[in-house]
């Protein structure tokens, strides 16, 4: 790929500023393909990584007059970029959390003693789900993934892409944060 002229690039951007699409086009040709690169390898789905991208140069457009030194529009344009991909992934990370306990077939760990109330029991379910959903990222998918899927370490690893050890260490911490609230008991997560 050949290397960017800033100078050329500069004056592209003000262009753009003052209304010039063909100038905006000529920003888009030049800087897409890394931009590209960079949202496929943070979202790991090429199909998303279009969308996010079509998104990141709406906004680019949308705000390019808010530019104040056009020699930044690189650094500028990978902010965007970079946070575009990063809100994408939070919400389809917690759309998959929401959905589920919204699954029909949705079932209690076998942790969790059933009460003889079947909807005590899907009370408590979600009440412990909520505190599940409170950990940090890592420990929440270890927990979930460990006593609700009924996964191995090595599965969980490879579905994290870390090593195994760091799953039991996600587990542990995620673990005795769950054990310190009141009312869930120790007798949890055995």
């Amino acid at each position: 790929m050949a290397e960017l002229n800033y100078d050329y690039l500069s004056s592209l951007v003000i262009r753009a500023q003052n209304g010039s699409t063909d100038a905006f086009a000529e920003l888009y040709m030049a800087t897409c393909q890394k931009q590209y690169w960079f949202t496929c390898q943070f979202l790991k789905d090429p199909c998303l990584a279009q969308d996010v991208l079509q998104e990141v140069y709406i906004l680019a457009l949308k705000n390019i007059r808010k530019l104040k030194n056009p020699r930044l529009f690189i650094s500028w344009l990978n902010q965007i970029n970079f946070r575009t991909c990063f809100d994408m992934k939070e919400k389809n990370y917690r759309e998959q959390n929401e959905l589920l306990l919204d699954q029909p077939d949705f079932t209690p760990p076998r942790f969790l003693e059933p009460s003889e109330d079947p909807v005590e029991t899907k009370s408590r379910s979600r009440e412990l789900f909520d505190y599940i959903k409170a950990l940090p990222r890592k420990e929440m998918q270890a927990v979930l993934m460990k006593f609700y899927n009924e996964m191995t370490f090595d599965e969980i690893a490879y579905a994290m892409d870390c090593s195994t050890s760091s799953v039991k260490r996600y587990l542990k911490k995620g673990v005795e944060s769950l054990r310190k609230i009141p009312g869930l008991g120790r007798g949890l997560f055995r």
